[in-house]
């Protein structure tokens, strides 16, 4: 039962049953929300660059 999860979890499913509408948007809300994290800890990082190099220019 684990490994059936993992696998739908990661947008697998078993060639017997159906990819139903709703497991597509899942799918694809999921990629969705990790690129979107990923942008999310990019604009983090680059904005306490940004702040820490701004302190150092303004001593």
């Amino acid at each position: 039962m684990g490994e059936q999860l993992r696998d739908e979890r990661q947008g697998k499913t078993s060639k017997a049953s159906p990819i139903t509408p709703e497991q597509i948007e899942i799918r694809e809300l999921r990629k969705k929300l990790q690129r979107i994290e990923m942008e999310n800890e990019i604009l983090k990082k680059a904005t306490a660059l940004l702040m820490s190099d701004s302190l150092n220019s303004s001593r």
